[in-house]
């Protein structure tokens, strides 16, 4: 029962997140405003499709019976990443005016709220074979580092930063370098949670 309600589970909310991601790219072309290389440098963006592939091929691994903590590796990663996107987006986003960051409202709860909280109760839920040693956790901070890095040097590039908060304009570098930092503690105290969850089998 729990397999079948675990893969029911990660199959729907992979189609979920696909499902608010393709919306978007649609109605962004309907109304003439789909930049690809903007669209796909939106973290959030980049995460849920993260989080629905892992979803998904986490279905696929627990209907044929197997595991990989290589898997678990990754789905820490996933989960990570969607829960840093669900607390920024909280914490520094959520309520600006004059910022359209989802085409669609419905789009905006599905890929800020719905799946962060999803693939955290999942994480939760469904605990990997052993614990992710902190050390190996950490390797998921390069993403967002990588990221912060192609968003800085893209942005004045092209004219456009994916959130207000990595705009130079809004502050200057140094307010950019500051929140980056505090998110980058932040990534830091959430890698040491996730990391922490799980049963710690001797080798």
């Amino acid at each position: 029962m729990k397999r079948n309600y675990l893969v029911g589970y990660r199959v729907f909310f992979s189609l979920l997140g696909f499902s608010a991601i393709v919306t978007e790219i649609a109605v962004l072309w309907a109304n003439g405003k789909l930049v690809p290389g903007n669209f796909f440098s939106f973290f959030t963006i980049e995460s849920n499709i993260i989080a629905a592939v892992i979803f998904l091929v986490s279905a696929f691994f627990i209907f044929a019976g197997k595991k990989s903590t290589k898997l678990d590796f990754f789905r820490g990663a996933a989960t990570f990443y969607m829960v840093v996107t669900g607390i920024v987006f909280s914490v520094l986003l959520s309520g600006i005016e004059g910022v359209d960051l989802t085409a669609v409202p419905w789009d905006n709860v599905v890929l800020h709220y719905m799946i962060p909280i999803a693939i955290a109760l999942d994480w939760i839920t469904d605990t990997p074979s052993r614990r992710i040693a902190l050390k190996k956790g950490l390797l998921w901070l390069v993403f967002p580092l990588v990221y912060l890095i192609y968003s800085l040097i893209r942005g004045p590039i092209v004219g456009f930063y994916p959130y207000p908060f990595l705009d130079p304009a809004n502050g200057g570098y140094g307010q950019v370098a500051v929140t980056s930092v505090c998110i980058l503690i932040g990534g830091f105290v959430l890698v040491y949670i996730v990391t922490r969850v799980g049963v710690k089998k001797k080798r």
